[in-house]
């Protein structure tokens, strides 16, 4: 999905109710549409999987709220960002969602 945008996918990891990704991507790409492409992507491919974990936790019909927050990370070294990025699937581990660890954002293992 990144490549259409030239885009890469350097990390990825889930807390309870959001998702951090750090994307590499070029001055040329919309940001915000990329967001949007990758939440519509996602939530198309998590919903396929038809898990009922995710169907109780939906807002309605709703899969990712229509917001979403982006960080610039200049000048951190991008090893500690995926440090950071990969820690935060820890509270997770406890709550059934480690199962899920081996896919990458879309939902392949």
């Amino acid at each position: 999905m990144c490549s259409r945008y030239e885009a890469s996918l350097d990390a990825f990891e889930t807390d309870r109710d959001h998702a951090h990704l750090l994307v590499s991507y070029p001055p040329k790409v919309a940001l915000s549409k990329l967001v949007m492409s990758l939440k519509t992507i996602s939530a198309y491919r998590i919903r396929q999987e038809n898990w009922p974990e995710v169907a109780r936790a939906l807002w309605g019909d709703h899969f990712w709220s229509p917001s979403y927050a982006v960080v610039s990370c200049g000048g951190a070294p991008l090893e500690k960002v995926k440090e950071y990025i990969d820690n935060q699937q820890a509270p997770n581990r406890k709550s059934g969602f480690q199962e899920r660890r081996g896919r990458d954002a879309t939902g392949v293992a």
